[in-house]
């Protein structure tokens, strides 16, 4: 079977080619560390960790380079803000990005460079550029003149006439309003890196270009991010790159947004949820479950109600994966994957249709141990691990089992239980018997837990004993 990605620079769907056979190479668009993660920028990640699964599933051999962009105008915005330097907030971030992503099962990626650590490669491409026609220096800042590049904005496919490039403070000097920054000048107290054209810092659009050169050369199968990205980001990444002579990504792949309320979930709107707050209430597997099974390419709307949907489709997988267990002992992962769940995957990462085939195989599999048929359940359960295997929610994995490093985590376990008794307080609040829910409450809190009555809900959280 070929496998199939929706290419947003062809605006379709097509067969995957690698440039290599038995090898692939995925630059992911990662983290900008000016702030802790939510759900929202984490998605990414999940969505490109599930990609490289398969692909690994596959048989390719697989290189993913995931960058940390630890310098930029909200960095050093929230530097001064804060009175904190800037590279002791970027480093803070990223720890909880990396922490994040752990936590929620993504596998390590080769590698993942930071912005700052490669500014002689971003000196070098913009040498070339310049010496190419294709860029400028103007006031200490070095710009790329789009109207040089007959290509700019067919991936986003927008008409250069009306284009209204975004521009950050102090870039001055420009020939045209919508040639875009490369390097800024250094202004009083930001950091800078010295440079021919004097003292600054990196544009926001160059280290990628830059890195992606760097560590997978001047051609790589797949460049991925979200969808917000496509402009002017991976438009301005593509221009630089291939004005200085590289083919670039093949395929472009983009994953949706996380919304609230119909909006993008960020830290400007002030929507956002905090992976490390969200992992208190909720089981890291179970929020990979509600991040990492709808399609990439479609929208999550967060709710409290769609994360306990989520919740308890997965306790249904998990208690198959349970009841076999505790009747067969352990059953390896199957070396194949049924086809249907196959043909999903291969089909641009179906993952919803994937995990139908999952859910179908858990009630034949139940079905079986109804029946008291052994082997027909172990078969089904095999099955099962080998394709949560590949999503990255297989519950017998050591990752999610806990392994001797990791120590056992008793958080679902506790989640499950807390949960089932404020389900008990809230039917005495509802038919008014106040004393029972009180007594229900004051028991929670002597074993240390703290309640909070919310609009969506109670929450709990471990207090101080």
């Amino acid at each position: 079977m070929t496998i199939r990605l929706y290419d947003t620079s062809a605006r379709q769907i097509r067969d995957f080619t690698p440039l290599r056979p038995g090898c692939v190479s995925i630059y992911l668009c990662g983290a900008t560390v000016q702030a802790a993660p939510h759900i929202g920028h984490i998605r990414s990640g999940l969505n490109f960790d599930i990609m490289r699964r398969w692909f690994a599933h596959r048989g390719y051999d697989v290189t993913f380079i995931r960058n940390v962009t630890d310098i930029d105008d909200k960095i050093i915005a929230k530097s001064a803000e804060q009175k904190r330097p800037w590279w002791a907030i970027g480093y803070e971030n990223e720890r909880a990005f990396n922490q994040a992503y752990d936590i929620l099962g993504c596998l390590p990626v080769t590698y993942e460079p930071r912005a700052t650590g490669h500014v002689p490669e971003m000196i070098e491409m913009m040498r070339e550029l310049i010496d190419r026609g294709h860029a400028y220096a103007a006031e200490g800042n070095v710009y790329f003149d789009v109207r040089s590049f007959p290509e700019y904005l067919k991936l986003s496919n927008q008409d250069l006439d009306g284009l209204r490039q975004p521009s950050g403070e102090g870039e001055i000097g420009k020939r045209d309003r919508r040639d875009f920054a490369m390097w800024k000048a250094a202004k009083p107290g930001e950091p800078s890196w010295e440079t021919p054209w004097g003292r600054g810092r990196p544009g926001w659009h160059l280290e990628c270009s830059a890195m992606a050169h760097k560590y997978l050369g001047r051609a790589f199968d797949i460049h991925g991010g979200g969808v917000d990205l496509i402009f002017p980001h991976h438009e301005n990444e593509i221009a630089q790159a291939k004005a200085f002579g590289d083919d670039f990504a093949a395929y472009w792949a983009h994953n949706a947004w996380v919304t609230m309320s119909g909006e993008k979930m960020s830290k400007s709107l002030g929507n956002s949820v905090l992976v490390s707050e969200m992992v208190k209430r909720w089981r890291p597997i179970v929020l990979r479950y509600y991040l990492g099974t709808p399609h990439y390419r479609s929208m999550i709307e967060y709710s409290e109600e769609a994360l306990r949907e989520a919740e308890s489709a997965f306790a249904r997988i998990e208690g198959f994966v349970q009841r076999v267990v505790e009747k067969a002992g352990t059953v390896e992962p199957a070396a194949e994957v049924p086809p249907a769940f196959a043909e999903a995957m291969d089909d641009d990462l179906g993952v919803p249709q994937a995990l139908a085939v999952v859910h179908t195989t858990v009630r034949q599999g139940n079905s079986a141990l109804t029946a008291d048929d052994k082997e027909a359940a172990v078969a089904r359960l095999a099955e099962v691990r080998a394709m949560l295997g590949v999503l990255g929610l297989d519950p017998l994995d050591e990752h999610w089992a806990g392994g001797s490093d990791r120590g056992e985590d008793l958080h679902g376990v506790v989640d499950s239980l807390v949960r089932l008794v404020l389900e008990q307080r809230q039917a005495a609040r509802t038919r008014k018997d106040y004393a029972t829910a009180d007594a229900i409450r004051d028991q929670l809190q002597q074993s240390g837990l703290v309640i909070e009555d919310t609009p969506s809900g109670p929450r709990w959280e471990l207090g101080q004993r």
